[in-house]
């Protein structure tokens, strides 16, 4: 059936045959190499060679890229049954399960693309598994897209994906929603293994260096099977650049401007396999000034700057890979308050000597012009600083495919927050958050059909205050989790589950403060946070089925019951968090919210027409909320000038889904219409009128997408496309209005465009390859109802509250590929 839908793998023809592999490699460390892998990749019609092909064992970590003639060889793979893809751009995705001590050279024909068969590869799961045949709900978001989508961030470039939003504090921090979840309730994995930093702080958005990434697997859906708590809405795995083919080294130069907030970036990689020897190395540099909109102008303060590196280095063999990681992104930015004057102005605060009492004082003044041009950043501001070295290992075991991976990783991410104008550098936040995490995995040999893993994870977890203010306490996590997933295929049916069981234990310090506020052994000062310990037990499932029903129509559903440990912040926070602008109070008490989602999908495939749809249902209970105190009278209970809320536990009900309808008319293959929308309804249960939606849910959202994809236009100009877009986002009237928390947010439709193409030499080698990106075409107002930014003060001079997003901006990016062998 794969050779139908997209292509093939079969063995080679004689006349290929007379380059036969040599005989079977010298034993490695004690075990016998597979003899080397060669074939050749063509296109089904014609039989022309594809040169340029990617031939990729995703669970190996070994690549090829065929030659002129097409070809391509592996000389030092384990033995064992892996799973092969091989892409072409134009062409649809090809994956087969290879016998890789066969010794039989390959043949593989591709097929032109007119629709997306579903054939891609996701690798956030088990194991390699192809797309069609998950039964969880997954989307692939590669780099042609990626680079495609000019976004301020890296979550603000994946977040068009149908089913996935983002809460947004202006260009700089977002942070990813999944069918309405958000927070710790998405797992953010850096090339497959846990990212760990600040995820409750709404001013806190995803550590990664956008640049790095390839491609982003998006799963929706508990995958608390294997990555424990916080998987209960689902995964996004940002995956690194495939490897390397052997006895190449290769680089990337990459350059990009954005017009609006005269956004720069900059990024180089090299990368080699020399005798197995691999390795990738990537520096990046981000600067970004004040964002503008038709309403607010230039918003003061919204700009930010980056640095970062990331990479690997190791070695590939038959008995297996062993790479070490690392990976540093450091952040600076400004936090937009959104003070402005009666004119309209946004102002600042600066010294204004010391009042009456003696106290220093302050005063708002408007920002000049100066202030809104060029890179600088003021008070408040905050740096994020996230270093990780990590190892990943992958060994084979046997000639009969078992094999054991083994991933850990040592992680620091400090968060500082500056907001003191009489002394700029005084850290009033400091947190000093240390991860050490694990993943271990047995893969069993195959058996009848059935493919088991048997696993575990966890991490211990510390977290310092070195800061003069004191949010969340500091506090100790450990955690670990045993599972087994298995995988079974009876003809077309694809089956597969597991299950998991996981302990996570917090334990938060005391802290007494003196009348200064500052830490006190005294122990009649008073008491900022008492000290607990909670310990959380708990386990997850999930059994799903993929049914292709034929070669056009493939039908899943899956089951999965997935959990969430409360959260620092949620059991012992105590002050004014000025992320959500009020002062925060834990409850230790709270138990671990479970969930039990169902999903159910069809998806229906032709030369010329895609369609999907894609539905969930999903009940929370013990879903963590914050409730706001009252006086025994019923008036506020007030702390720090502002309302006191605590965490409290409730039910709460989610579904809804995407559905998907792509044309691409014959014969104007190169045409594409794409339309998707997605659809969230969220409710609280047992609760008052004013409390009965979740807050944070996306409106719902409508994309119609023209675009032209063609082939080769002349001998210099390759794969040239061009894109119009239609975003509309409806009203959101839904909306949790309890305490002043939120208000309704008019719909808005906003025209996106691009164009590009890759410029070729006269040999057909890519120079270079250019795109160009405009977003909000027409320059329209609009305020993202996840944006924090909309509840900032009120503006007198138009009567609008809040900060609006960012307005046109045209984007150029420019990457030119290095070969240096």
């Amino acid at each position: 059936m794969l050779g139908l839908l997209s292509g093939s793998i079969v063995p080679a023809t004689a006349q290929t045959g007379q380059n036969a592999p040599a005989p079977a490699a010298a034993a490695t460390r004690g075990r016998a190499a597979a003899p080397p892998l060669t074939g050749r990749v063509v296109d089904a019609a014609s039989g022309e060679a594809l040169p340029g092909s990617t031939v990729l064992f995703d669970d190996l970590k070994q690549g090829a890229a065929t030659g002129p003639d097409g070809s391509f060889s592996f000389a030092s793979l384990p033995r064992g049954r892996f799973t092969l893809q091989v892409r072409s751009l134009g062409y649809n995705t090809v994956t087969q399960t290879v016998d890789t001590g066969s010794g039989q050279p390959l043949e593989i024909k591709l097929t032109a693309a007119a629709t997306e068969i579903g054939q891609v590869v996701v690798t956030g799961v088990s194991q390699a598994t192809q797309l069609r045949r998950s039964p969880v709900p997954t989307a692939v978001v590669d780099r042609t897209r990626l680079n495609q989508t000019a976004g301020a961030n890296l979550i603000d470039a994946i977040a068009h994906t149908p089913g996935v939003a983002q809460i947004t504090t202006g260009a700089a921090i977002s942070k990813p929603v999944v069918r309405g979840l958000g927070y710790n309730r998405v797992v953010t994995l850096n090339n497959g293994a846990r990212q760990e930093g600040q995820q409750w702080g709404d001013e806190h958005g995803v550590e990664i260096d956008e640049f790095s990434v390839d491609r982003a697997e998006i799963i929706k859906g508990p995958g608390s099977l294997l990555y424990g708590s916080d998987a209960m809405a689902g995964v996004i795995n940002f995956v690194a650049p495939d490897p390397v083919a052997e006895g190449r080294i290769t680089g990337t130069a990459t350059a990009s401007y954005q017009t609006n907030n005269r956004q720069q970036g900059y990024s180089l990689l090299n990368a080699g396999n020399l005798n197995g020897v691999n390795w990738l190395v990537r520096g990046t540099r981000k600067v970004a000034g004040d964002y503008q909109n038709r309403y607010d102008g230039r918003v003061y303060n919204s700009g930010f700057n980056e640095w970062d590196a990331n990479g690997y280095v190791g070695v590939n063999k038959s008995w297996g890979y062993s790479h070490l990681t690392f990976s540093s992104f450091n952040q600076r930015l400004g936090l937009t308050e959104g003070a402005r004057d009666e004119a309209g102005r946004f102002t600042k605060d600066v010294p204004a000597g010391q009042d009456r009492a003696g106290a220093d004082s302050t005063a708002a003044v408007p920002v000049t012009d100066a202030d809104l041009r060029g890179y600088g950043l003021a008070v408040p501001q905050q740096q994020i600083n996230h270093l990780r070295i990590g190892t990943d290992n992958n060994f084979i075991l046997g000639e009969n495919g078992a094999r054991l991976t083994l991933q850990v990783s040592y992680q620091q991410n400090l968060r500082r927050e500056y907001g003191n104008v009489f002394d700029p550098a005084e850290t009033s936040l400091y947190f000093q958050l240390r991860t050490v995490d694990y993943s271990l995995r047995y893969f069993l040999p195959e058996k009848n059909g059935w493919n088991l893993t048997l696993g575990t994870s966890g991490l211990h977890q510390q977290n310092r205050n070195l800061g003069v203010e004191f949010l969340i306490p500091a506090y100790r996590t450990n955690e670990a989790g045993v599972f087994g997933v298995a995988k079974k295929t009876i003809g077309n049916l694809d089956l597969s589950g597991g299950l998991r069981y996981d302990v996570r234990q917090i334990s938060a310090d005391r802290l007494l403060l003196d009348g200064n506020e500052r830490p006190s052994a005294d122990p009649t000062a008073e008491t900022k946070f008492p000290g607990f310990e909670s310990t959380f037990r708990n386990y997850s499932g999930s059994v799903g089925a993929a049914y292709n029903v034929n070669e056009r129509l493939t039908v899943k559903a899956n089951l999965a019951r997935g959990f969430r440990a409360p959260n620092i912040a949620e059991l012992g926070s105590n002050g004014r968090h000025e992320g959500t602008i009020r002062y925060e109070i834990g409850n230790d008490n709270l138990a671990a919210e479970t969930s039990l989602q169902v999903d159910a999908g069809v998806s229906y495939v032709t030369d010329h027409v895609r369609f999907s749809v894609d539905a969930f249902e999903n009940s929370i209970s013990n879903y963590i909320f914050t409730r706001r105190l009252l006086t025994a009278s019923g008036a506020d209970s007030l702390r720090d000038d502002t309302g006191a809320y605590q965490y409290a536990q409730g039910q709460a009900r989610l579904y809804g889904g995407e559905v998907s309808l792509d044309f691409h008319p014959h014969p104007l293959d190169w045409l594409h219409f794409e339309n998707s929308f997605s659809m969230v309804r969220a409710r609280q249960l047992n609760v008052a009128a004013d409390q009965q939606y979740l807050p944070f849910i996306p409106a719902d959202r409508l994309q119609s997408e023209l675009r032209a994809n063609f082939r080769r236009q002349g001998k210099r100009l390759a794969n040239p496309y061009a894109r119009l877009q239609m975003e509309h986002t409806f009203a959101q009237n839904r909306y949790f209005s309890a305490f002043d928390t939120e208000t309704a947010t008019p719909g808005y439709t906003l025209f996106n465009a691009g164009l590009g193409t890759d410029v070729a030499n006269a040999q057909g080698h890519t120079l270079f390859s250019l795109f160009i990106t405009a977003n909000n075409l027409f320059d329209v107002g609009y305020q993202s109802h996840l944006s924090r930014l909309k509840y900032a003060d009120f503006n007198a001079a138009n009567g609008r509250y809040g900060v609006f997003n960012q307005g046109r901006n045209v984007s150029v990016r420019l990457v030119v590929p290095l070969a240096f062998k």
